[in-house]
């Protein structure tokens, strides 16, 4: 079986450039044999910058890429000719991804605005010609800068999708279904748990010609923030999300149990993600006739916006879109607070915490001249 090209966790390695020696050099002409100092500076080290690309969706293209280095700054030359800086990378990521240290887990920056850039790793200063030492004293200066070394760094990125409506539930809950009836998307639909393996996005069209967009991720089921099922690996789309849609199925055996243990996993995976805005939907009512249905309503959760749907029929799905709708427009889901932590050693990945990117701790130092210096910074 092919792997599938949705990759949302990478591990690579990153160097910015160092900065160029400067120069240390002796001005000679025909008739002025003694021009004292005219050593240029080096230039700065490239710098590795992240970018966000609302173009891209995934970080495969890093999987098959994992050397980021940036240039290294030209050395300083005579008649104070600064060296050239060096070339900076830019590593395109999809909007949502964030960045931690691959060693320890430390949070360090993410980009979520498309165009939206940082610098992750700042390149070398380079070192200053013997030009800038002269002075009263010291009018023939011999020596001049290195410059500044190298940063390398391996650095884990990950991808948390960026969705209006995240989709929770069991496998075989409906969300697949859902998706593929309030939207263009064609997610995989099947008769057996897990059939969604992958995040899927799809756009909800609205009145008016408004939208939102909704994200369906595989199911959860009891566990998975430690490790059970495919939740664990996907939990971490929901985090981004405004507003999160609990399905349950109407021939469930005890739905208020059954949204516990969905509302429990979340809370351990991020108990900030109590704090989101929830809307319950009862799916697949189209099975059950309206009886059956008013004798459920007893068993829901309290102070929660609830509708029955049946994503076959299309029963309540126009109900379903005006309650998310209002909900995610409620003032108080306006304005979002998320406070980023440390990558917790449970929701790493294995695979690619032991992948070995082949680099080593030195850089490779043979374009560096060692002559025309005396003094480290």
């Amino acid at each position: 079986m092919a792997a599938s090209n949705f990759v949302d966790y990478v591990k690579i390695f990153c160097r910015s450039g160092k900065g160029g020696a400067g120069s240390t050099h002796l001005h000679r002409a025909k008739y002025l044999p003694k021009g004292g100092p005219d050593g240029g500076d080096g230039g700065r080290g490239g710098n590795i910058i992240l970018r966000a690309n609302r173009n891209l969706w995934t970080l495969l293209h890093l999987k098959y890429s994992r050397h980021v280095l940036a240039g290294n700054g030209g050395h300083g030359g005579p008649n104070r000719s600064s060296g050239k800086d060096g070339e900076d990378k830019v590593i395109e990521v999809p909007c949502g991804t964030v960045v931690f240290d691959a060693d320890s887990g430390e949070y360090l920056a993410e980009v979520t605005n498309d165009g939206e850039s940082l610098i992750l790793l700042k390149g070398g200063r380079g070192g200053l010609g013997n030009w800038n030492f002269r002075s009263a004293t010291n009018q023939t200066p011999r020596y001049s800068q290195p410059g500044e070394p190298a940063i390398e760094r391996n650095i884990i990125l990950e991808l948390k999708l960026l969705a209006d409506v995240g989709l929770v539930g069991f496998p075989n809950a409906g969300k697949s279904t859902l998706l593929a009836a309030v939207s263009a998307a064609k997610p995989k639909i099947a008769d057996y748990p897990f059939t969604t393996l992958e995040p899927n996005l799809g756009i909800v069209s609205y009145r008016d010609n408004r939208s939102f967009v909704m994200a369906d991720i595989p199911g959860i089921i009891e566990g998975a923030s430690e490790g059970k099922g495919l939740g664990l690996r996907f939990l971490r789309h929901v985090e981004r999300n405004a507003l999160l849609l609990f399905m349950i199925p109407a021939d469930s055996e005890d739905i208020r149990e059954r949204y516990d243990i969905l509302l429990h996993e979340l809370s351990e995976f991020n108990p900030e993600l109590l704090d989101k805005q929830r809307v319950l939907a009862i799916t697949k009512t189209d099975l059950f006739d309206d009886d059956y249905l008013n004798g459920l309503r007893k068993h829901l959760p309290e102070d929660l916006p609830t509708v029955f749907i049946s994503a076959v029929t299309g029963a309540g799905l126009n109900e379903l879109k005006d309650v998310l709708w209002i909900t995610l427009n409620d003032e108080s889901n306006r304005v979002l607070t998320f406070t980023h932590r440390d990558l917790d050693k449970r929701h790493r990945e294995t695979a690619e915490d032991d992948y070995d990117l082949g680099m080593g701790d030195s850089y490779d130092d043979a374009d560096v001249e060692s002559t025309d210096r005396e003094e480290d910074w």
